[in-house]
C-alpha cells in the first residue's frame, strides 16, 4: 500500500521531482514574503520553502496558519540546498493543513528540566535528538537479531512470568498468579540453558524487570536484555562471541546511523577506535588497578558503579573483568578448577566511564556440584528441580551472557542517563506516562 509513497529518508533518489511529504511542522520562521517550514515525516527532516509570489495568497495563508506540531501535507519540487540543515529543500506548490495546533506547544526552545521532559515524554520523543536516539535503538535491535541469526543461533522466547528467580528474589517484582506467588523475570537465562540440548545455540530478546531501589544513571526497573546460551562452549569461546557481537553492533551503527549520530553530536573517534580482542583483567588485577586509580574497594567486594566509572575512564577499549570471587556471583557459575574461590566469569565494561554492559560466565554442568551450590544459597530444590534435571540428561560444558541494551545504547550515544535510551522509562520514581 505504501510502495509509491514518498519518505524523506529516500530524498536523494527523488531530486528534481515533485514529491508529497506527510508530516508535522517542528520549526518555522519567516522573512516576510518567504516562510520556511521545517517538516518531519518520521523517517527524516526537510525544509519546505513557501514563496508568496510563486504560490499565491491561499497557499501562503495556509503556511502562515501552520503552527508548531501541526500535521501537514506539502507538495513541491525536491532540490538540493546546501544552506538548509539537511542539504535538501522542497519548493512548495501546495499545502494541506490536516490538524492545526491551537494551543502553545508545551516543549519550547527554552531549557526544560528532566522532570518536566519526562512528565511530557509522550511529546518529548518528537524532538530531533530523541528521534535520533530512538532510531539508533531500533537499528541496534535489528543488528542484534541479524548477528545471532548469522551466527547460527535460534531465537528462543523465555517466559516473563516465572515461579522462581534467576539470582534470588530480593530484587524481583512479586505478583499474585491466581493465588500462587510468582515474579516478573529478571533474566531468561535458566530457560535458555534448557533450550541448548534441543537447539544448540539460543538467544532471547525481551524486557526484564528488577526491583532495585537504585537512583543511579545506569538503572531502570524495566529494561531490555538479550541473553544467549551455547552448548559445548567454555569461558574463552564465550568471551570471543561477546567481542564479535559488540564489534558487529558498532559496525552497523557507524554504517547505518550517520545522520542520527550527527544529530546527537556523538564524537565518532572513540567508537571507530574500538578493536578486538578487548583487554582483560582478572578480579585481582582489577582491584590492584582500582587502588592505583584511587578507589577504596576492598578484597572480596563486587565492583560498584563508582569503581566501574573510575576504571573505564582509564581504559579506552571495552574491558573484560574475569574470575570474580564466588561469593559475589550467582550460584550457577562454574568455579575455576585452578582457584575454587573464583568463578569462570567475565563482565564486559564499556569505556568513556560507562561500566558494565555484559555479564557472562561458564555455567556449572555437574549435578552434584550445582545441587550443593543451590543448598548453600538456600534455594528450593523443588522449585529448581527442572533446572537440576538439565545436569542429569546429557549435561555438557556450556556458557552464556546477557547484554543490557539500554546501557549499550547509553554508551554508544554517550548519553548522560540511561532513561533517554528507552521510549518510556520506568524508574523507582516514575511509571508514567
Amino acid at each position: 500500500m505504501t510502495e509509491n509513497r514518498f519518505f524523506l529518508k529516500d530524498a536523494k533518489e527523488h531530486l528534481g521531482k515533485t514529491v508529497e511529504v506527510k508530516g508535522w511542522v517542528y520549526n518555522k520562521r519567516s522573512s516576510g514574503a518567504i516562510i520556511f517550514l521545517q517538516v518531519r515525516d518520521g523517517t527524516g527532516f526537510i525544509q519546505a520553502t513557501v514563496v508568496k509570489n510563486e504560490v499565491g495568497s491561499e497557499v501562503f495563508q495556509k503556511a502562515s496558519e501552520a503552527t508548531l506540531e501541526s500535521s501537514i501535507i506539502v507538495e513541491g519540487i525536491l532540490r538540493e540546498e546546501p544552506r538548509s540543515p539537511e542539504g535538501f529543500e522542497i519548493t512548495v506548490k501546495k499545502i494541506t493543513l490536516v490538524d492545526v495546533v491551537k494551543d502553545e506547544y508545551p516543549i519550547g526552545k527554552k531549557d526544560h528540566g528532566p522532570d518536566f521532559l519526562l512528565s511530557n515524554r509522550h511529546l518529548w520523543i518528537r524532538s530531533k535528538r530523541q528521534w535520533a536516539i530512538l532510531r539508533i535503538r531500533s537499528r541496534i535491535f535489528q543488528a542484534v537479531e541479524d548477528f545471532y541469526q548469522k551466527e547460527k543461533f535460534t531465537r528462543f522466547d523465555t517466559p516473563i512470568i516465572t515461579p522462581n528467580a534467576c539470582e534470588g528474589t530480593t530484587t524481583l517484582f512479586e505478583l499474585d498468579y491466581f493465588g500462587q506467588k510468582a515474579y516478573l523475570s529478571q533474566s531468561g537465562q535458566l530457560y535458555l540453558e534448557a533450550a541448548i540440548a534441543s537447539l544448540g545455540r539460543v538467544y532471547d530478546f525481551e524486557p526484564v524487570f528488577r526491583a532495585e531501589k537504585s537512583k543511579t544513571k545506569r538503572h531502570l526497573t524495566e529494561f531490555w536484555m538479550t541473553n544467549c546460551e551455547m552448548a559445548f562452549c567454555d569461558l574463552e569461546e564465550n568471551i570471543k562471541v561477546q567481542e564479535e557481537l559488540i564489534m558487529y553492533l558498532i559496525k552497523e551503527l557507524l554504517e547505518f546511523c550517520q545522520q542520527e549520530l550527527k544529530i546527537i553530536e556523538r564524537d565518532l573517534a572513540p567508537l571507530k577506535n574500538i578493536k578486538a580482542p578487548f583487554p582483560r583483567l582478572s578480579y585481582d588485577q582489577c582491584l590492584k588497578k582500582l587502588h592505583e586509580l584511587g578507589s577504596d574497594i576492598k578484597e572480596g567486594e563486587d565492583l560498584g558503579n563508582d569503581d566501574e566509572t573510575i576504571l573505564m575512564n582509564h581504559y579506552k577499549q571495552p574491558l573484560f573483568v574475569t574470575h570474580y570471587p564466588s561469593e559475589v556471583k550467582a550460584f550457577y557459575m562454574k568455579k575455576d578448577p585452578k582457584n575454587p574461590g573464583r568463578v569462570l566469569c567475565a563482565d564486559l565494561m564499556a569505556p568513556e566511564g560507562y561500566g558494565e554492559i555484559i555479564g557472562g560466565s561458564q555455567r556449572e554442568d555437574n549435578f552434584e556440584v550445582l545441587k550443593k551450590a543451590m543448598e548453600k544459597n538456600k534455594l528450593s530444590l523443588k522449585d529448581y528441580g527442572w533446572y537440576l534435571d538439565l545436569r542429569k540428561y546429557g549435561s555438557v560444558t556450556h556458557s552464556g551472557f546477557g547484554l543490557g541494551i539500554e546501557r549499550f545504547i547509553a554508551w554508544v550515544c554517550k548519553l548522560e542517563h540511561v532513561r533517554e535510551t528507552i521510549p518510556f522509562p520506568r524508574t523507582i520514581y516514575r511509571m508514567s506516562p
